[in-house]
């Protein structure tokens, strides 16, 4: 597995190692010791989601409160999706920053985020199923997302797709008016 960080501390992608014959393919998309020796700790797993999106579902951008927060390890087993990351850390060098990664069922990659960053996916085909395991379960009240759409992250997401959001994510503050209502994590507080 090639393990790559990406320009936001705190996030990498995570290529595996694919054998293929013609009875299929085998690959291992997790495996704990190459990530700590990669990441610098272990991944505690508390909950495994599945989201199926149509072409041109758009959703995100997804983050909790910390402490505790979520880290996330993602990939995409039947189509494909744009997987972004956005640092919206106050006081993080990158804050505002995002870098972007291709999840599809070609080079099989997975992508993991620490606590405290924000994390959103544009579907680019019928379809596709994405799976993520998470550090922490689902708490509604400590759930957030800022707007994907916003000018000032300025996502670069397909020219060809006109983004499908539901209403809680099109209805998202931009990230100006998340950090001035204090809802954003704080850098010392993720990864």
């Amino acid at each position: 597995m090639n393990l790559r960080p990406l320009k936001i501390p705190g996030a990498w992608e995570m290529t595996p190692q694919q054998f293929s014959d013609d009875r299929g393919v085998f690959f291992e998309w997790f495996k704990d010791p190459n990530f700590v020796a990669a990441v610098g700790h272990p991944f505690n797993l508390a909950q495994a989601n599945c989201s199926v999106s149509a072409r041109g579902v758009l959703r995100g951008i997804h983050f909790a409160d910390v402490p505790p927060g979520q880290a996330k390890y993602v990939t995409c087993v039947s189509g494909s999706v744009l997987d972004v990351v956005v640092d919206i850390r106050v006081g993080s060098p990158t804050f505002g920053q995002w870098d972007s990664v291709l999840l599809d069922t070609i080079d099989r990659r997975a992508i993991y985020l620490a606590e405290g960053l924000g994390h959103a996916f544009c579907s680019l085909a019928p379809d596709s199923t994405v799976v993520y395991l998470c550090s922490s379960t689902y708490a509604p009240g400590r759930e957030h997302e800022v707007n994907p759409l916003d000018p000032a992250i300025g996502i670069a997401w397909p020219a060809d797709i006109t983004p499908m959001l539901s209403p809680k994510d099109a209805a998202a503050p931009t990230l100006s008016q998340a950090a001035v209502a204090g809802r954003l994590p704080h850098y010392q507080q993720g990864a």
